[in-house]
């Protein structure tokens, strides 16, 4: 067996990030899973993923803060010396109609969802170019692709990953590097999961496959497009969406 791969998940202890970096830890590649809330249980998370033989990394940082994110990625390529794949996953809502929404509320999204992605990948993809090889994934959604009501700032930078990947898939292709991204529609999440059933329902009918995704049929996807069966896909956004955008 060869030199065990290395995937950063950020955003990677709960959601769509935590299923992404099981489905990595169980293939064999070590993670490093970044997270910014005090209140997530590190110790918890670490005993998991070491119990499927895989070494993980736990790093606090906030992807929006270039210090924050220059220490994370000096952290990582310490311990393992690489970053194979990145998974660009952290990311907020603040949902609200455009009368209402204020400036706090616009620049927080763009900062944490673009500016994050942006921070992040440049801060990886100098170690991805030294090594001539790598895979990058981002977390974009069907609603950077069609828009919402009440997400102008979601969707804004939704969209900007859109057009971020495609322009870093051409930047790097040259180096053996890949970028893609996904756009997850309907997922079932902790934020789904409160939603009324009537509600839930409704959801269902404007999907063709008649129901919402589970955050492992998005991590399936992530994880391909991080291994070699994907090595000559290159700056695509594939919807995860039972359908709801063609």
């Amino acid at each position: 067996m060869g030199e065990r791969k290395v995937v950063l998940v950020t955003g990677g202890s709960r959601g769509i990030g935590k299923e992404v970096a099981e489905i990595y830890a169980e293939n064999g590649y070590d993670v490093v899973i970044n997270y910014v809330s005090d209140r997530t249980d590190v110790e918890g998370i670490k005993k998991e993923f070491e119990e499927k033989k895989v070494k993980c990394l736990l790093i606090k940082a906030d992807v929006s803060n270039s210090e924050d994110v220059e220490k994370m990625i000096e952290e990582a390529i310490k311990e393992f010396g690489k970053i194979d794949v990145l998974v660009n996953n952290a990311g907020i809502t603040r949902d609200t109609l455009l009368m209402r929404m204020s400036e706090e509320d616009f620049d927080k999204v763009i900062e944490i969802n673009l500016k994050g992605t942006y921070l992040v990948t440049k801060q990886v993809t100098k170690y991805m170019m030294k090594k001539r090889q790598g895979s990058i994934i981002n977390l974009a959604s069907v609603v950077g692709v069609v828009g919402n009501a009440g997400q102008a700032n979601y969707a804004a930078s939704k969209a900007g990953i859109i057009g971020f990947t495609k322009s870093i898939a051409k930047e790097l292709a040259s180096r053996n590097i890949r970028v893609n991204a996904v756009a997850p529609g309907f997922i079932e999440t902790d934020m789904t999961n409160i939603l009324k059933d009537e509600v839930k329902e409704n959801i269902g009918n404007q999907i063709p496959l008649k129901r919402m995704g589970t955050a492992r049929e998005v991590a399936e996807v992530i994880y391909f497009l991080g291994t070699d069966k994907s090595s000559y896909i290159t700056g695509q956004v594939i919807n995860i969406d039972g359908g709801m955008v063609m």
